[in-house]
């Protein structure tokens, strides 16, 4: 047992959002009781693990479990851009709806509903081995979530951008319906005029329906909004 002592702690600057302004500086002093694990150490600073890399620690590749030295300095990468996940299938929690149908719209696994509680959200990440989006620290920090990641930004645009540039997922656009996530495909207008507006069934010819709920889809007034959503996606997913 080493007693109560602090251990020097180097964290990206891309970590310093999740720090006390006073520990937002290049190097800091965290106090450790001397047989807590590294990972115990970087959530208590309030760094949720799932933005981590792989930490060091004198030098050295270390993982979580690693119990710090007295005199190891202690440095915390950010999570790695673009961060492998497998199948690159998200959920996302009830504040984070436009960036579900943002998501949806360039053809990602968005799971999304606007009545899940916490532990329903963890239950279907696992589940389903999605990785849960979400700008709560306090659930990124549940033990039971196997895969998380927090989105930073504000605005819808700079939050879509921000999960894109994580994981540079491939895109298909124009394939999931917004509204519940389902498979598109074509649909002839014959088979859906009889649900179409007048003005509508004059004006377009192509169409696409959800294999899921029955939405039917078409390149409408507000088709060159969203097609601009969807080439800014596409090259910066391609830039990157």
């Amino acid at each position: 047992m080493l007693g109560n002592m602090e251990v020097s702690v180097r964290f990206s600057p891309e970590l310093w959002i999740f720090l006390a302004p006073r520990n937002r500086r290049p190097e800091v002093l965290l106090p450790y009781d001397g047989t807590s694990s590294l990972g115990h150490l970087i959530e208590s600073a309030g760094v949720p693990l799932t933005e981590i890399g792989e930490p060091l620690a004198g030098g050295r590749p270390v993982g979580r479990s690693h119990r710090p030295g007295p005199d190891e300095v202690v440095e915390v990468p950010a999570a790695p851009r673009p961060q492998a996940v497998p199948g690159c299938r998200f959920v996302l929690d009830v504040h984070l709806g436009t960036l579900a149908r943002r998501l949806r719209l360039v053809g990602l696994d968005t799971a999304y509903r606007n009545d899940m509680d916490d532990d329903a959200l963890i239950e279907q990440a696992n589940a389903e081995d999605r990785v849960l989006l979400t700008q709560d620290r306090g659930i990124l920090r549940r033990r039971s979530l196997r895969l998380g990641a927090y989105v930073r930004g504000a605005r819808p645009d700079d939050q879509f951008l921000d999960v894109l540039g994580r994981f540079r997922p491939p895109l298909a656009p124009w394939t999931r319906c917004t509204a519940c996530n389902g498979r598109l495909a074509p649909v002839g207008k014959e088979e859906v005029e009889d649900a179409l507006e007048p003005g509508t069934r004059r004006s377009y010819d192509e169409f696409a329906r959800c294999l899921a709920c029955g939405r039917i889809y078409w390149h409408g007034a507000h088709g060159g909004n969203l097609a601009a959503v969807v080439d800014r996606a596409l090259h910066f997913v391609h830039l990157g």
